[in-house]
């Protein structure tokens, strides 16, 4: 996928910014946040994953559903 862009440099020549067209900017900024979910998700499953095994090793008290449930 080849984007055009536009890079802005000031009267010295020094590059001062690069545009996007707003259609590619706004599929930037979905794949973003779609990556930010998922790493956000991905970060949570680790940490159940942790508690899990933390749990099976008799470090971590065990919780029920209810209790689970009143803590939502």
């Amino acid at each position: 996928m080849r984007v055009p862009l536009r890079y802005l440099n000031d009267a010295n020549g020094k590059l001062e910014a690069v545009q996007v067209p707003v259609e590619e900017w706004h599929k930037l900024v979905d794949k973003a946040t779609r990556y930010e979910q998922m790493m956000k998700m991905r970060s949570t499953l680790t940490e159940a994953l942790r508690e899990v095994d933390l749990m099976r090793k008799g470090k971590l008290k065990k919780q029920s559903l209810t209790e689970f449930l009143r803590e939502l």
